[in-house]
């Protein structure tokens, strides 16, 4: 009894090990996937910038962008290599307890083969049954001695199982030690790439300190080209919603489509393949902090040169304009929504025509080295923060 209780406990202990711990990973390799994307277009995005000599500015919001996202990154690489590194302890202890195992039923089968080994005379055997006190005892025997050579077998069998399954074990953990090697190894490039864009984006820092007067002027320009785009679609809003009042003295608006639009609120599509490189707001200049830039009643998306532009939901083509600064400019009604792209080098509908959601409104321009789409949502009058709107990525 005091030699079966250990094994008991050892078993035990196997049980409640159970299956294999490694979590469910698949939502942080997309995160890692997505970030790695968002890298990779960021990387093109500055090549282009530095070929179109677009502004420091310009490329120094795309080489900040690239550092969160790098940020990010490692953060989910140390996660990973954290959980690879918990795994294979948890791996390993699963290794010790298989091979404890299988020693105690070597130790047993090293005994039971003893035993047979001792007897192995068949006249032996036949002495042992036919000394019983009676007949009970002497089928007794029978049945031990039967059933000695099936035990051996069953205990054969289970060593080799567990044999193998240690094997199993042995080699998975081989793997997932490789696999921390590398990703190790990746995190440490990552690091060094870190350090890198770090020390780009604080040299472009310290070239924009050098003339911070050439910087007011042009944040002063840039304010007067956005109050002029805001006012122009303000009165374009506003002259679309009289019009539909006019109409029979009534207030013609597609409700219905109004309210599919509302109903669509944070999984609209993206007008455009891009990155957001300016949010909705107010915001300060990345360098000098006082300085408070043009309030943006929209959001604009860094994007691939002449990258298609898709319209986010059905409605009618308003009207298509041309700013300073922004150069074509199409506003679709949705209902009582409005939607406006701005900085489009070719325009594919005209005024009053049917578009549906998807459908190619035109291509974002190029314009003093950038190429960005200017995207605007308004719920009537009033503008709306449109990645609140927009599904996430």
């Amino acid at each position: 009894m005091k030699r079966i209780l250990p094994i008991l406990a050892l078993l035990s202990c196997l049980m409640l090990a159970g299956a294999p711990t490694t979590p469910d990973t698949s939502a942080q390799k997309k995160e890692i996937a997505k970030l790695e994307k968002e890298i990779s277009a960021l990387e093109s995005r500055i090549k282009e910038n530095d070929k179109q000599k677009a502004s420091e500015l310009s490329t120094l919001t795309l080489v900040q962008k690239k550092v969160s996202a790098r940020r990010k990154l490692i953060k989910e690489n140390e996660r990973q290599i954290a959980g690879l590194d918990r795994d294979i302890r948890s791996k390993q202890q699963e290794i010790d307890l298989l091979s404890d195992r299988l020693d105690t039923m070597s130790v047993y089968y090293a005994r039971l083969v003893k035993g047979a080994y001792r007897n192995r005379d068949y006249r032996l055997w036949y002495l042992y049954i036919l000394t019983g006190e009676n007949l009970a005892q002497s089928v007794r025997r029978f049945a031990y001695l039967r059933n000695l050579s099936a035990r051996m077998n069953e205990q054969a069998e289970k060593i080799r199982e567990t044999r193998a399954e240690l094997e199993e074990q042995q080699a998975q953990i081989r793997e997932m030690r490789a696999e921390s090697v590398q990703l190790k190894k990746e995190h440490e490039g990552a690091l060094n790439l870190l350090r890198s864009e770090e020390a780009q984006s604080q040299r472009i820092i310290d070239n924009l300190q050098r003339d911070k007067k050439k910087y007011q002027k042009e944040i002063a320009s840039k304010r007067k080209q956005v109050d002029a785009l805001n006012r122009e679609i303000a009165r374009i809003i506003e002259q679309a919603m009289a019009a539909d009042k006019k109409k029979g003295g009534k207030q013609p608006v597609d409700y219905k489509l109004s309210g599919e639009f509302a109903a669509n609120r944070g999984i609209l599509p993206w007008p455009a393949d891009g990155i957001v490189v300016e949010r909705f707001g107010k915001h300060f200049h990345p360098v000098y902090t006082s300085i408070e830039m043009p309030a943006s009643n929209g959001i604009s998306l860094a994007t691939a040169k002449n990258a298609p532009v898709w319209a986010v939901f059905n409605g009618v083509v308003r009207q298509v304009i041309v700013m300073p600064g922004y150069k074509q400019c199409v506003l679709l009604q949705h209902g009582g929504y409005f939607t406006f792209y701005c900085k489009l080098g070719s325009v594919n509908v005209k005024a009053g025509t049917q578009v549906k959601t998807g459908d190619l409104i035109g291509t974002v321009d190029t314009i003093a080295g950038e190429t960005q789409l200017h995207f605007q949502l308004w719920e009537g009058r009033t503008p709306q923060n449109p990645e609140a709107w927009l599904r996430e990525r």
